[in-house]
């Protein structure tokens, strides 16, 4: 399993230690990643992704899961979010076209 945001794309990042004699050596800077689920109010459905935390924030932020996915650019996603926004998009057009007739 990558270290990888599903929704924001977030990665591993590189750096350096620096001591106090200022050497430097390698390290890794890792994302907080936590194992959430969250639910599509569209769908009726939840779904457990593996977001950072700073993306949850922004989930809650912009209102849930089916308003954080539908303004979000298809090359941050994963493939699985990319699944799943096209679910809520086909689901909402759905919603709009029963209603209109």
């Amino acid at each position: 399993m990558s270290r990888r945001c599903e929704l924001t794309g977030k990665g591993v990042q590189a750096g350096n230690n620096v001591s106090h004699a200022n050497n430097r050596t390698r390290r890794r800077f890792l994302p907080n990643l936590c194992n959430v689920t969250l639910m599509s109010e569209v769908l009726g459905q939840s779904f457990k992704l593996r977001v950072s935390a700073h993306a949850l924030r922004s989930v809650e932020h912009r209102g849930g899961l089916d308003a954080f996915l539908m303004k979000a650019a298809d090359r941050d996603l994963s493939q699985r979010a990319r699944d799943i926004k096209g679910r809520i998009a086909k689901a909402t057009s759905e919603a709009t076209e029963s209603a209109a007739a």
